[in-house]
């Protein structure tokens, strides 16, 4: 009987030990150009909190974001690589394109994509350690799209984050594709299916900031469209933390990158506090 029992419980031992194993945890990344530098800072807390997400999805910086996490980079890593790289410099990033080969963009993809073809030693979804969907729009049918598979890893990303009329659209198997926050910055679609827990990180939430000047319409115009295009995202979430960098910053103050970090990882611990178990749900 003993012997029984003995069994018994080293059965329930195994079985309760791989389900705590195979626990999916989700992160999803909006996007919001500089101001997602707000996510290494989330992910950086939510680590320092033992929670470590293994299913990704992002878009736009939010994208950049999550397949530097996916790859297996840490939030130190990430900082280290944009002060060494310079990437917090207008001048590295925006690449004016020959004028004679600009017509789907302003600036080039060039420091995005010498970056990641040396922090990613492959160009497929299935070879990285985490899960990872990112967000595209293809400008030929109107539609958002999920990019999960497959062998065009840097292709997909670099698409997600080309921002209409400021990047180069990126043609992928002959369709063209822009910025995934065009008609979806939280794509939280891709992957509510694939987690027990969803965490949601949004870096342009409402603020209901006084538009003073003609960038602030411009500003205020593009996220009301963001937002409105990410509410079913943010309603699959479990968790949803907002960074508020966007009260002080803009998409394009890059070299604020440090101070954006904080906000991030600001927000993310805050939220833990207020909700201790968001901790037991995801471990």
């Amino acid at each position: 009987m003993k012997k029984i029992v003995s069994i018994a419980l080293i059965c329930f031992f195994i079985v309760f030990s791989a389900d705590a194993k195979t626990k999916k945890v989700g992160l999803v990344l909006s996007g919001g150009g500089a101001l997602g530098f707000a996510h290494i800072g989330a992910i950086q807390a939510l680590e320092e909190n033992g929670i470590h997400p293994n299913v990704i999805a992002g878009s736009s910086m939010g994208a950049i974001v999550g397949v530097l996490y996916a790859e297996g980079l840490t939030p130190m890593e990430m900082l280290q690589i944009i002060k060494d790289e310079k990437l917090y410099k207008k001048t590295t990033l925006l690449k004016v394109k020959p004028s004679l080969d600009s017509r789907l963009g302003i600036y080039s993809h060039v420091a995005t994509r010498d970056l990641l073809t040396r922090l990613l030693p492959h160009n497929s979804f299935d070879s990285l350690p985490k899960d990872f969907y990112a967000c595209v729009t293809n400008l030929d049918d109107a539609t958002w799209e999920i990019a999960s598979k497959g062998n065009q890893l840097k292709e997909y990303v670099i698409a997600s984050a080309a921002i209409p009329g400021v990047f180069e659209a990126e043609i992928i198997n002959g369709k063209t594709y822009i910025d995934g926050g065009t008609l979806n910055n939280l794509p939280a679609q891709a992957i509510r299916s694939k987690c027990d827990v969803l965490i949601g990180v949004d870096v342009l939430p409402v603020t209901y900031q006084k538009a003073n000047k003609t960038a602030d319409v411009l500003f205020q115009a593009l996220r009301a469209a963001q937002h409105q295009n990410s509410l079913e995202g943010r309603k699959l979430c479990d968790h949803l933390i907002e960074s508020y960098a966007v009260n002080r910053y803009n998409e394009f103050d890059f070299e604020e990158y440090l101070e954006i970090y904080k906000y991030g990882y600001s927000a993310m611990k805050t939220y833990i506090s207020k909700h201790p178990e968001m901790l037991k749900q995801c471990k």
